[in-house]
């Protein structure tokens, strides 16, 4: 199967077995939580951000392959990077799973591998949670996006508060 097609692609898959960036942050800057509850997902995303760049970016919680290896992904995408270039990454991102553009022109990396989700659309609200939590995190989230989860909680720290 091509990579356009194939859901469980094998770097989809290392990435459920092997999270990166799995864990709670010791101490963090920014952090919001995505549920979706009618497939079990449950993702927690914190950052610590210094002088606008995600020094660092762990995930938690629990979800299935597809949403597990999304969050891997995006925080291996997103860490070390500015929070503008987060910003903009995860609207691509979303963007080609939803099919407003084509995932050729979105320059994702490796995360092209999970472009195939856009043809199995129950799946795309499983991709997209880790990406929703990111942007209420860094208080980015819109105020109505039909393919958000249906339950987002929000809440953003102040600098050096946890």
């Amino acid at each position: 199967m091509s990579a356009d097609t194939d859901l469980y692609q094998e770097v989809v898959v290392e990435h459920k077995r092997s999270p990166r960036n799995f864990g709670m942050l010791a101490s963090c800057t920014h952090e919001a939580r995505g549920r979706n509850p009618s497939c079990g997902d449950d993702i927690g995303v914190q950052l610590k951000i210094d002088h606008d760049r995600i020094a660092d970016i762990r995930f938690h919680g629990q979800g299935c392959a597809i949403c597990i290896a999304s969050a891997s992904m995006m925080t291996e995408a997103v860490r070390g990077g500015s929070v503008a270039a987060a910003r903009e990454l995860q609207q691509r991102f979303r963007s080609v799973l939803t099919g407003s553009q084509d995932g050729d022109d979105a320059y994702l990396g490796k995360l092209v591998s999970l472009t195939a989700v856009r043809r199995y659309p129950s799946r795309i609200k499983c991709a997209l949670l880790g990406w929703h939590a990111l942007a209420h995190a860094l208080g980015e989230a819109p105020t109505h996006d039909p393919d958000a989860p249906p339950e987002l909680d929000g809440t953003t720290h102040a600098e050096g508060q946890p």
